[in-house]
């Protein structure tokens, strides 16, 4: 819901941006090159679904079960897409929304009413995506990760009514710098990861822009991002966990990542613009 009313918002806010054309000359809007700044909010979905997995035959395999020397399922209280607020399946905190700022470089070359254009874009986002999951112990065991910065490389494609304000698409590649941590009310297993790692993907959206001045515009834009990053990992050891302890059992260790690669945001935000 959450991400429907701000698309309406977006929406509304592009229906009426004409209204605030100057008059003056537009012949040469969005011609040339420009910098902007800008922010606005990162959205996270809710992940639905999302569980961690286990190598623990070390083949790099990921979908082993976690087995108790009886047989039965370790992780039988299951997972949750959030933070962990108890060493029970009791429930999670869902992922967190936050603010996301950046600048960009842009260049755009005008044909008439139609406008090309290219866009190097870098910046940082609150955003934060976690999975827990809980096992008979009890015990709790959540992944978090969040950008530490990103970056965007993609072209615009757009129309100018007879200058003034500019309705576009935009599209490319993304990356991200992602900061992971990991947490756990085990205390007998020691717990190793791999820390900040390196996520690949892309990104598209639309948006709108109006000059207010021959060299100032405003802007309002939506994005939708979607980076993946496979390398993160929690290397699970013994610590002071006896041989019988699940994540031991088949090879004396245990390997956790979290089923979805995936870190995906939607960002509605403002820009302001200047122009050579």
């Amino acid at each position: 819901m959450k991400f429907a009313a701000l698309l309406a918002v977006s929406t509304a806010s592009l229906l009426v941006v004409p209204a605030y054309a100057q008059d003056r000359d537009t012949s040469q809007d969005f011609n040339g090159p420009y910098i902007s700044v800008g922010g606005g909010a990162a959205l996270q979905g809710s992940d639905r679904g999302e569980t961690l997995i286990f190598d623990t035959d070390a083949d790099g395999a990921y979908g082993d079960p976690v087995n108790t020397m009886d047989g039965t399922d370790a992780f039988a209280p299951g997972f949750c897409n959030g933070t962990a607020t108890g060493t029970a399946n009791l429930g999670c905190r869902n992922d967190k929304d936050g603010a996301e700022f950046f600048g960009r470089l842009g260049y755009d070359r005008r044909m008439g009413n139609f406008v090309l254009g290219a866009v190097v874009e870098g910046g940082h986002s609150v955003a934060r995506d976690s999975v827990s999951g809980f096992s008979t112990t009890p015990a709790s065991y959540t992944m978090n990760r969040e950008v530490d910065y990103q970056a965007n490389a993609r072209l615009r494609a757009g129309y100018t009514p007879g200058g003034g304000a500019l309705f576009y698409v935009t599209g490319g590649g993304a990356y991200a710098r992602l900061d992971n941590k990991f947490t756990t009310t085990n205390t007998a297993n020691s717990f190793t990861d791999n820390g900040k790692t390196n996520a690949w993907g892309y990104t598209v959206g639309g948006g709108a822009e109006l000059m207010v001045t021959n060299n100032i515009g405003l802007g309002l834009e939506y994005l939708y991002t979607d980076v993946k990053d496979k390398d993160y990992v929690v290397n699970v050891g013994p610590g002071t966990a006896p041989g019988t302890n699940p994540f031991l059992i088949v090879n004396g260790g245990t390997d956790i990542r979290r089923s979805d690669p995936n870190f995906q945001t939607h960002s509605v935000r403002g820009t302001l613009s200047y122009r050579f």
